[in-house]
């Protein structure tokens, strides 16, 4: 007699203790520990037990590790991810860059599920996904210093918490049009009021920078919402701050970016 097999039944997991993901992100932060110690890869690889190129994998897809081919490879398989399968990228990316499959996969991050290209939105994307596309934004814009660059690097932070002169912390968004593309005013969200911050102003801010430490926000001018313009160009890494104020604005980890 062919017994009726209970709900939730099948074959039980050898190891149901055993977590890919929570190894996954335990191997990530011990990596990143060490490397913000500025520990060499190799020796990283010789602490966790691994090779240094899963080691630069696991850095990659933390979101922390930079590097002109890292960046180059991930560009190029983003841009064919936009029209072909996750293995069609690769291989396309291999050609197009003459590396073999294998370079390709260890200069991406690891993935699960379905891989999300640039475009998409915050909520899709990973933390270190984020940082990358924080980290590339800022580098295109010192590369290729224009107005719409710029912009790039404020739509990669929108989300991102900042902190004004005094310590308060805010955060703002970029809102679309009825026609689908980002309006030129940022929504700064303090609290529990909102407040407009026009896209001129920011603009007018970035070219009143006259030095590295910046005193206070009216050295950029006596420009409306100035204080949160002052939090954002610090955590850009745009101006540095009086020690005594970084006490109450924090020192970013990633400025650098």
């Amino acid at each position: 007699m062919k017994k009726t097999r209970k709900p939730g039944g099948g074959r039980k997991k050898l190891k149901p203790e055993y977590d890919a993901g929570k190894n996954l992100k335990e191997q990530i932060d011990a990596a990143v520990a060490l490397y913000e110690e500025d520990c060499s890869l190799q020796s990283i690889a010789d602490a966790l037990n691994l090779n240094p190129i899963k080691v630069r994998k696991l850095l990659i897809a933390a979101g922390v590790y930079e590097s002109e081919v890292a960046e180059k490879v991930q560009d190029t398989f983003e841009e064919y991810r936009e029209t072909q399968s996750y293995k069609e990228a690769i291989l396309s990316t291999a050609a197009a860059l003459d590396l073999s499959k294998a370079s390709v996969t260890s200069y991406l991050p690891y993935q699960k599920g379905v891989y999300f290209p640039s475009t998409a939105s915050k909520e899709k994307i990973s933390v270190g996904a984020e940082r990358q596309r924080r980290y590339r934004a800022m580098k295109r814009w010192r590369d290729e210093p224009t107005e719409e660059n710029f912009w790039g690097v404020v739509l990669a932070y929108a989300g991102v918490k900042f902190k004004t002169y005094s310590g308060l912390p805010f955060t703002y968004e970029v809102r679309k049009g009825r026609n689908g593309e980002y309006t030129k005013e940022l929504w700064i969200d303090r609290r529990e009021n909102s407040k407009s911050l026009a896209w001129s102003s920011i603009v007018l801010a970035l070219g009143n920078i006259k030095e590295e430490v910046v005193e206070r926000p009216k050295a950029l001018g006596d420009i409306r919402g100035v204080t949160y313009i002052y939090g954002m160009f610090y955590r850009f890494g745009l101006i540095d701050v009086p020690d005594e104020v970084k006490e109450k604005m924090g020192r970013p980890k990633d400025r650098k970016k």
